[in-house]
């Protein structure tokens, strides 16, 4: 039976946010060879032309103003902080800009702890750190908008901290072989969001995770669209999204496969496991095509709940196996 389609009321991308964007299409357009033919450097200020060999001296150079740093093809061993203001970080050619292995701080490849920041058509592959967080991005503060890049094989794909005023706005990227159970202070995860004022994650995939959670998010608002969670090839995975403390959005029209290699198959999607900190009246699950692998057999819940919230769970298309909802 063909599916309704649902969520066309999202929130509207913040008008700084499209910007960004735009500034990347535009970046987009410029010849690779026109941009690094200002300098030898991989890394150009597209506002001013000046080009640097460190990302990290790029960041510094814009400071706590505003700019845009194209990033040329190539493996880049190096990684950079951002401390303040508001830069985009967009590959000149997408999925050929690759940041591999290397983290600051024994973060992330990029930790961005300023106003906003932009990422669009990045490779991050590889990240792994002592204390088994190793991520692409951390985010420790303000914005943060994502478009059609890739995190992989590594310990996390994106790991935030706290900012109730933050929005995250991810779109057409994908999270492939991420998440880890090893080390004692709990799980990693490929998307792993703290209390931040919105989460929206668009068009985007998940797969072959490693541990923990596909999408684990304490924000206020989440909303999860028209995307894939394809765990057939997971090991020792959870759910696909958990939404710790409760949340308001939507997770619409998406596409859920449950493996079988799971540390964790009593649920597709948590409400509220660890902590009831706010109401999930509203949350809006619907339009998603949610079954198991063909190969797996065994009975589990589409939505579990731990709040008591008024869920809105209107028509899912549900495989053999598949209960609706449990409140827990």
């Amino acid at each position: 039976m063909r599916m309704k389609h649902y969520a066309e009321n999202l929130p509207a991308r913040p008008s700084l946010k499209l910007v960004s964007i735009l500034a990347a299409l535009a970046v987009a357009a410029i010849p690779a060879g026109a941009l690094l033919a200002q300098d030898t450097g991989s890394f150009t200020i597209v506002e001013n032309g000046r080009s640097f060999s460190k990302l990290q001296d790029a960041v510094n150079a814009i400071g706590d103003g505003k700019g845009t740093i194209a990033i040329a093809p190539g493996v880049h061993r190096q990684c950079a902080v951002q401390s303040a203001g508001s830069v985009s970080y967009m590959a000149v050619e997408p999925g050929k800009a690759i940041f591999d292995t290397v983290t600051c701080e024994g973060k992330a490849a990029l930790v961005l702890r300023g106003t906003d920041a932009s990422v669009s058509g990045i490779v991050f592959r590889g990240m792994k750190v002592r204390d088994f967080n190793g991520a692409g991005i951390r985010l420790e503060k303000g914005n943060l908008t994502v478009a059609q890049s890739w995190f992989l094989d590594s310990q996390q794909g994106i790991l935030s901290a706290n900012d109730p005023n933050g929005i995250i706005i991810i779109d057409k990227s994908t999270f492939s072989g991420l998440g880890t159970c090893e080390g004692g202070g709990g799980c990693a995860h490929s998307l792993y969001i703290g209390d931040y004022g919105q989460l929206r994650v668009t068009r985007s995939r998940f797969e072959k995770g490693r541990g923990g959670h596909y999408v684990k998010a304490r924000a206020a608002r989440v909303d999860v669209a028209s995307s894939s969670f394809d765990d057939s090839a997971g090991t020792a995975t959870n759910y696909m999204i958990d939404l710790p403390a409760g949340s308001v959005g939507q997770i619409t029209n998406n596409w859920f496969v449950q493996g079988q290699n799971k540390e964790n198959y009593s649920a597709f999607i948590a409400v509220g496991a660890e902590q009831n900190l706010r109401s999930s009246d509203g949350l809006q699950i619907a339009g998603n095509d949610a079954r198991l692998a063909p190969s797996v057999r065994r009975n589990t819940v589409f939505v579990a709940d731990w709040t008591g919230s008024q869920l809105d769970i209107g028509p899912n298309n549900l495989g053999q196996g598949l209960t609706k909802f449990e409140s827990r």
